[in-house]
């Protein structure tokens, strides 16, 4: 992560989400924490991420997910250009899969 946006606040926010155990934890303390529409979003913002990894083109994207092109593009910079988050869950929910 940036440095600039780490701080005292961000780091409490993601210390709580590491306290998470479940689906439905999650599912309550985001309710609570975010909009509809930024869960909305954040969750177009993952699937739009998932396709990219999966090779899908941006037409089929756009489709499926109905973001608009510039958040795919968005996404895609952060994926090549960005901190490795998204490998990181992608990695680790394939091997998750590959357990079951």
């Amino acid at each position: 992560m940036k440095d600039g946006i780490r701080d005292k606040n961000m780091n409490d926010l993601f210390k709580a989400i590491l306290c998470l155990e479940t689906e439905d934890e999650c599912f309550a303390f985001f309710e609570d924490l975010c909009t509809i529409l930024e869960l909305k979003s954040l969750s177009q913002r993952f699937q739009v991420a998932k396709m990219l990894n999966e090779h899908y083109v941006y037409s089929d994207i756009v489709k499926e997910t109905g973001a608009s092109t510039a958040t795919i593009s968005r996404v895609n910079r952060s994926i090549n250009y960005g901190s490795d988050g998204y490998k990181v869950v992608f990695e680790r929910m394939e091997k998750k899969n590959d357990g079951e």
